[in-house]
């Protein structure tokens, strides 16, 4: 296979960074408000249990917006369809920025939610449609690292930001980052391929087979032993931080590395150990640092170490959920990759639930065991969904079971595998 060009790489990569911010973006609004959450509860006269809906209100929404409006849009130029998210996302997140009122600020969010489900399916298969054939995989996960940042950089960088100039302050900014960029890819992605529109029909092939759907509902799953304590992480360390919004963000600095680390890390293990060894390993794993997340209640250092290793865990536990969802029929893998996207935002949604829930009945102190439960129960559900029986190729699912049977010779060359080999890289949605 040839080697593209030298003189075509610069055309790739800036547009792929153009990408990659918006998926960063999209991250970062969502998740910037957990360190940002006791100021904005006590500005606008509410608790924190009612901030906290903001985030499953936009991410309900965006759950739902990403597979309609990618079948409802279809035929629309993705240039325009992802400008127009980002104008949502900078709309929406200014009138969160200057709500008066807890109201007008989720209203604020669930614009912003409309955008991001927008957005995510958007940038994704416009990084396919623009790499060529043999640096399709690399470009998605380039383009989803950006969500990936969102946690190491952006809800941080917002973290500290709101510490110094209120939490007023990284809200607007971000919105103002949206706007410019949606004029900028109006401006510098344009021409990009549009595929040939996808009944409805066919958007829910892949939720016929019981194995992508119990696959799915351990993303759930997980996204929600995430989000559970990501949304409240500063009442889980306010005793080590002292309601330090600068040394909360250092631990969500050290979250974030280690998550790319871990992302790293498990797309190798995966390859070479399969889906499911892997996905058991992560997900365990992050049951059990979960489960000890109490040890560090008396030390930052501790915490931080904490941290640093449940970064590695739950980012590397999506990856095989992921690679098993585009080895499960590798026709079907890119639509069955993009119902992901609405799984990871229905997690995200119930994540907030589930921890005010633990706050009215407790403390604080029952959200790290909230968070483990989820995680146990995704383990249990993910591996659920291996139970073997043949496809409508007649092809076994012999994928991570110890040998890897061979699909058909017409698979291998299909869309479907191509996302196979992506997928075991990409990070996040939509990948």
């Amino acid at each position: 296979m040839s080697e593209q060009p030298r003189s075509a790489r610069p055309k790739l990569y800036p547009r792929l960074t153009l990408l990659t911010t918006g998926l960063f973006l999209v991250g970062t609004q969502a998740f910037v408000i957990a360190g940002l959450l006791p100021e904005i509860a006590q500005d606008l006269g509410v608790g924190e249990s009612d901030v906290s809906y903001s985030i499953t209100y936009l991410s309900l929404v965006a759950a739902v917006a990403a597979p309609v409006i990618s079948i409802s849009a279809a035929r629309m130029s993705r240039t325009t369809l992802m400008s127009l998210g980002l104008l949502f996302i900078g709309v929406g997140t200014v009138l969160s920025g200057v709500a008066p009122n807890i109201g007008l600020f989720i209203a604020g969010r669930i614009i912003a939610g409309i955008g991001g489900g927008a957005i995510v399916p958007a940038a994704t298969a416009a990084a396919a449609a623009i790499a060529p054939p043999e640096n399709r995989g690399r470009a998605i996960a380039f383009v989803a690292l950006g969500f990936t940042a969102a946690t190491a950089v952006g809800a941080p960088l917002g973290t500290v930001l709101g510490d110094v100039g209120g939490w007023r302050l990284p809200m607007l900014l971000v919105a103002g980052l949206a706007l410019v960029l949606s004029l900028a890819q109006a401006i510098f992605l344009r021409g990009i391929p549009i595929s040939p529109p996808t009944r409805f029909a066919e958007r829910l092939t892949p939720l016929k087979d019981v194995r992508v759907m119990l696959t799915l509902l351990a993303t759930v799953f997980v996204f929600i032993g995430f989000n559970v304590l990501y949304t409240f992480s500063s009442a889980v360390t306010e005793d080590v931080t002292d309601g330090s919004g600068t040394l909360l963000a250092v631990l969500l600095f050290v979250f974030g590395v280690t998550g790319v680390l871990g992302t790293l890390v498990s797309g190798r293990l995966t390859d070479r150990f399969g889906s499911r060894t892997i996905g058991v390993a992560f997900l365990a794993g992050t049951a059990v640092v979960l489960s000890g997340m109490v040890l560090g209640a008396q030390s930052f250092f501790v915490t931080a170490v904490i941290f640093a290793v449940w970064g590695v865990a739950s980012f590397g536990a999506s990856l095989p959920i992921q690679h098993r969802l585009s080895s499960i029929d590798p026709p079907t893998a890119p639509i069955a990759l993009s119902w992901y996207t609405t799984a990871m935002f229905g997690g995200i949604a119930l994540g907030p639930v589930l921890g005010a829930v633990m706050l009215d009945i407790g403390s604080a102190v029952l959200i790290p065991f909230a968070g483990a439960a989820a995680n146990v129960v995704a383990l249990l559900v993910f591996l659920g969904g291996f139970r073997r029986r043949r496809t409508s190729r007649g092809v076994a699912d012999g994928v991570d079971g110890g040998v890897r049977l061979a699909p058909a010779p017409d698979v291998r060359e299909s869309a479907g595998a191509s996302a196979d080999r992506g997928g075991s890289r990409a990070t996040q949605p939509g990948s």
